[in-house]
This record gives structure tokens, sequence and C-alpha cells, in this order.
């Protein structure tokens, strides 16, 4: 899949509705960004936490599905831990993430996530479950 696949089979999701956006994508490694506005932020104007993990989520899950079978099988999200390291305001938001383990039945990948001014904000590790197409679709 190239980036233009991934923004398509995105269209219309709760990814398209955050506005993230896939800037480099390859074998164990992804790249995304989402521009930070008020609608993303805590009543006390800085990032809401939860946005900063569904970034990590939808980078890690978007890298396994890039070095799966896809007509074998399909990934879930199945844990994310995050730790907030700075406060952000509007701006930028970019991720990073990295396989760790590419295993038959789980994908671990940690996120860096980085504010435009390239400070640290949150970093996360997901786990992501590989399962055969078959026991989803009963």
């Amino acid at each position: 899949m190239n980036l233009d696949e991934i923004h398509k089979i995105c269209r219309g999701t709760f990814i398209e509705h955050l506005g993230i956006e896939f800037t480099k994508a390859g074998n164990g490694h992804v790249e995304a960004k989402m521009e930070i506005d008020e609608t993303k932020m805590q009543p006390f104007g800085v990032l809401h936490g939860g946005v900063s993990l569904a970034l990590a989520e939808t980078a890690a899950s978007c890298g396994s599905l890039l070095i799966i079978d896809r007509n074998k099988f399909v990934t879930f999200g199945l844990q994310v831990s995050g730790n907030h390291i700075a406060t952000m305001g509007k701006g930028i938001l970019f991720a990073n993430a990295r396989i760790e383990h590419n295993g038959r039945s789980t994908h671990v990948w940690n996120v860096t996530m980085t504010s435009d001014d390239n400070r640290l904000i949150s970093v996360a590790r997901v786990t992501m479950s590989v399962l055969e197409k078959k026991t989803v679709e009963k």
C-alpha cells in the first residue's frame, strides 16, 4: 500500500475525523501528523492525552496493516499505554512509530510524539493483535 491508498481507506472514519495524515510508511516504520486545535484540547487549553493515544494507536495500526498478509489476517488494537511528557497548545503533533516485535499473533510498536517545535510530548507502546480472517468473520 502507498500513502494515497492508506488515506483512501481512512476516509469517513475516526482517523479522518481527527485529521490524521500519514506522511511516511514503510516496513516497520510509520510517520503521521495531526493538527492540534481547540477541538483536541482539554478545558485548560492544552492537548488532551486521549488524542495523543489515538494518534499512537492509529500509527501502529497502519504499520501492522502494512506488514501483514491482508488476504489472511486482520489486526486490532489490543493495548495502548502512554506517558505524557509535556503539554502543547495549538500546532502540529508528529508521531513516529517503529515496530519492536513482529510476531505471528502480536505486534508491539513504540511511538514517539513530538510538537512542531521538536519537543517530546508523549511516548506510547501499542500492542496489536494479529488474527486470521476466518476467526473474525464468524
